[in-house]
């Protein structure tokens, strides 16, 4: 595989073209349209975001409107967009496309009035492309190049800085709001590199290209991020080395009492600050994990430290051994049922970087360098763990996890593994999309891969389209028990034809497997669909290389196979007759379950 990160921004743009092909030529890319309107020439940038996606496993096909027609298109002929049918719109605008800055003079009134009249004139472009039911990526704006004011240029209401950041906020709160809105957040980057370095005038007058190049590969690497966050594709797990990359120091020779942490050296502050970013990152639902060549019981003194900031229970998997790290990262991925190309490895020894990064298929090893102070920025930097939403799954993600270790214990205690499940006191909550559980039922279409049939995608606009459709029966699943609420876990949707039911999705999350959850989602979807007048179901499994688990839970449940000579990597069919089906779940409590 190229790593595009190993090589400068002239050599991308040089060798775009070799590159591209031999991108091109891996197999299982997943295809995507993106529609690119453009405020200024968008060539560049695209031509930048199709490398950095081809090697995220995107094939993209674009889209690109004629300079400057970003309105007309998405308001007033929005043909061409709907003959391309894209899976997403981009709206790539700058500063140059705000048409009316309040005047020197204004007030606080009139000001917000030229800013109301700004976000009008983009609500009707978001307005526009809703016909297209798919996902909009707006960007926010950058400062402008020049503060004509100076210092007031912030400050006095006929700032042009002033107008930018009302008008960001407004953005913000426009996208909180609507669903299929997503803001790519151009104000951060270019502060991130620098206005001097952002804007490139010569560019702009010669071409219609504001920005330099180098601020086009920073927004490609954005855009890239976002949409594998849409498609499920952000990374789930940090895994982190320990001596000279969690504290300074080994602790195996030092002692935990001498490693290096706190705040009373720079050295040791900087240790302490890579610890908070790594918790906060936890706290917004990234899980931590130690892989780390160490005696175990020595290794764990280290966050008992008094000046550690990160405890024992924030790692969600300890592995400290003298095994090769690359064999402990693989155990990681089977305790926690998550593959491996969701991991990001950090380590300050660069040898076991690469052992790593060569024995570990999908695994991001970011070039981390041994000064800890880089290590957030460089992480930072790589996009690893863009969210595209933020759910309460998400912010309880590394408790559940923990929960699932108590599970794991209880479990040992029981001979009968109805026993134990009856133990469990499991309750669920099972019933048709509602809208408060949208944005999370579209995350789980893209982030689950094992325990997932047909591992279709949705976008959350498509999801809302199907919420409203009367030939789907859309069906969620809730799980709790004596330790505690694993949230939504479990999707099933059906679109039907005539008296059958077609199963277009079926997926759960590996948190809760062999409970029987899969059997009460059953009961559910016969009782919806008999009461929609459906006779038959039929189930549909796909083969990938991740879901091969699933591989016969048709059968498990009672399903007919109706495709007796397909072979093992091609799509099997399963149907299953509703007449005399009676309900199967003896384990779970099921408090809402769904009626006609």
């Amino acid at each position: 595989m190229i790593r595009l990160d190993s090589l400068s921004l002239d050599d991308l743009l040089m060798k775009r073209k070799g590159l591209r092909r031999q991108l091109s030529a891996q197999t299982d890319l997943r295809e995507i349209r993106i529609a690119v309107l453009g405020g200024s020439t968008t060539n560049e940038v695209v031509d930048l975001l199709e490398l950095v996606l081809l090697s995220s496993g995107f094939r993209p096909t674009f889209y690109q409107c004629e300079y400057g027609r970003f309105y007309e298109e998405a308001v007033h002929d929005p043909q061409a967009l709907i003959d391309f049918r894209p899976d997403l719109v981009y709206l790539h605008t700058s500063c140059q496309n705000i048409q009316g800055f309040a005047p020197l003079q204004s007030s606080e009134e009139e000001l917000q009035g030229y800013v109301d009249a700004e976000v009008d004139r983009y609500r009707s472009i978001w307005a526009g492309l809703d016909v297209l039911g798919c996902q909009i990526i707006q960007n926010n704006f950058e400062l402008p190049a020049f503060a004509i004011l100076g210092n007031m240029d912030a400050v006095a209401y006929g700032g042009h800085s002033s107008f930018v950041m009302r008008l960001n906020l407004a953005f913000a709160k426009a996208a909180a709001t609507n669903s299929k809105l997503l803001i790519q957040d151009v104000h951060r980057l270019s502060a991130r590199l620098g206005l001097t370095q952002w804007f490139d005038w010569e560019r702009w007058f010669s071409y219609k290209i504001l920005n330099s190049a180098e601020a086009s590969l920073v927004m490609a690497r954005s855009l890239a991020s976002i949409i594998l966050g849409l498609y499920g594709r952000s990374r789930k797990v940090l895994v982190l080395d320990l001596d000279n990359t969690l504290w300074g120091g080994v602790i195996g020779d030092d002692g935990a009492d001498k490693i290096q942490i706190g705040r009373e050296t720079p050295i040791a502050e900087a240790y302490t600050a890579f610890q908070e970013y790594c918790l906060s990152l936890r706290n917004r639902g990234v899980l931590l994990a130690v892989c780390s060549k160490n005696n175990e019981d020595i290794a764990k003194q280290g966050f008992e430290h008094p000046d550690s900031v990160l405890k024992l229970e924030h790692i969600s998997c300890f592995k400290a051994n003298w095994e090769p790290k690359h064999e402990n990262i693989l155990a990681i991925g089977r305790e926690l049922n998550l593959g491996v190309d969701s991991f990001v490895f950090i380590d300050d020894n660069p040898a076991e970087r690469a052992i790593v990064e060569a024995q570990v298929d999908g695994i991001a090893v970011p070039d981390v360098g041994s000064n800890v102070s880089s290590y957030a920025g460089i992480i930072e930097a790589g996009r690893y763990f863009e969210p595209v939403s933020l759910s309460k799954e998400d912010l309880d993600r590394a408790a559940l996890y923990a929960g699932n270790s108590q599970r794991a214990n209880f479990e040992s205690k029981f001979a009968d593994y109805g026993e134990y499940l009856d133990s469990l006191k499991m309750t669920a909550e099972i019933d048709v999309f509602k809208p408060v559980y949208l944005e999370r039922i579209a995350q789980l279409t893209n982030k689950t891969n094992q325990f997932n049939l047909t591992t279709r995608r949705y976008t959350m606009a498509e999801i809302e389209s199907i919420a409203a459709d009367d030939q789907y029966i859309g069906l969620y699943g809730k799980l709790s028990d004596r330790f505690g609420d694993n949230g939504l876990i479990s999707i099933v949707l059906g679109r039907k034809e005539g008296t059958t039911l077609h199963m277009d999705l079926w997926l759960m999350s590996c948190r809760v497997l062999k409970r029987d959850m899969e059997v009460a989602m059953l009961d559910a979807v016969v009782e919806r669909a008999r009461s929609a007048g459906v006779e038959r179901l039929l189930g549909y499994y796909l083969p990938t290389k991740k879901n091969g688990m699933v591989a016969d839970h048709y059968e498990k449940l009672g399903f007919t196979r109706t495709d007796s000579t397909a072979g093992s990597d091609e799509a099997s069919t399963f149907s299953l007759s509703l007449a005399g089906y009676t309900p199967r779940n003896s384990h779970i409590k099921v408090t809402e379950l769904v009626h006609g």
